[in-house]
């Protein structure tokens, strides 16, 4: 998995941006089998602990990429790293209405689609929405700052790859998707909360702008081979919207934001549809 993505990165370094979108759609061979961890138990975000971020990859040996992976998450998306290139292209989403439910998995806060929510379409490959999820505060930067919070929504294409659409917020006005949500996340216990239909239209991105990389799940086992689309806006959530979530999640999981990762030569590309 590592050495097929790092082979494919090393081509896009090498090729011109005319070749850029052929490569990434070619990405979707490297397949992600591997999902998020759903018991938190083994480990924390709390450094000094011996189970926190900069020691996942010893607890588990089949977390061991934690630690030696080249290509982990989440990055820093510093400016002068960042390579406009409009070839790109928009990111197409088409979601529908389907029954949801929500979830504690104790290091976060979860929905899930229990049917088939609809998709989005990434360098012509088709992802189905799986679920979303909270970490507070963002786990992605901009030239080193972080915001009040980070959702990260998450799809999967017919082949196994994985597609994450991470979306960042400062604190501001109510998040309308969570505000819906807001007696349900503030109520949910260790069984899941059936919320009924949930249209995961209601998630709004508000920009066509957005970056993109190559990275990893970013709690264990920080299986790599993961296409990640930050979107370049950021957006409000009011801080009693952030406190339900850091209440509801497990305690020592209230902070859930693994460090910035090394990007290790990756290149970081930004679609800006005025290019």
């Amino acid at each position: 998995m590592v050495d097929c993505e790092f082979k494919l990165y090393t081509s896009i370094a090498l090729v011109s941006f005319f070749h850029v979108s052929l490569i990434l759609s070619s990405l979707t061979t490297c397949i992600v089998s591997v999902s998020e961890v759903d018991d938190e138990t083994p480990f924390t975000y709390i450094e000094g602990t011996g189970k926190g971020p900069k020691d996942w990859g010893n607890i588990n040996p089949h977390w061991q990429v934690c630690r030696k992976g080249k290509l982990q998450s989440p990055i820093d998306l510093l400016d002068n790293r960042v390579q406009v290139f409009p070839n790109l292209g928009k990111l197409q989403r088409d979601y529908q209405s389907a029954p949801a439910v929500v979830k504690n998995r104790g290091h976060d806060i979860a929905v899930f689609w229990k049917e088939d929510a609809g998709k989005i379409i990434s360098n012509g490959t088709e992802y189905k929405l799986l679920q979303c999820h909270w970490h507070s505060p963002s786990e992605h930067t901009f030239n080193g700052s972080r915001y009040a919070l980070e959702l990260h929504v998450v799809h999967k294409s017919s082949q196994g790859g994985i597609a994450v659409v991470g979306i960042t917020y400062k604190y501001g006005h109510p998040d309308r998707f969570l505000q819906k949500l807001f007696h349900h996340i503030k109520s949910v216990g260790k069984e899941e909360k059936d919320l009924g239909f949930v249209n995961p239209g209601d998630i709004k991105f508000g920009s066509r702008k957005y970056y993109r990389y190559i990275g990893s799940l970013t709690v264990p086992p920080c299986t790599e081979g993961v296409v990640w689309t930050i979107v370049k806006k950021v957006r409000t959530v009011s801080r009693e919207q952030v406190r339900a979530l850091r209440d509801a999640v497990h305690d020592g999981f209230e902070v859930n934001a693994r460090p910035s990762q090394l990007l290790g030569g990756r290149p970081i590309y930004e679609y800006s549809p005025r290019f």
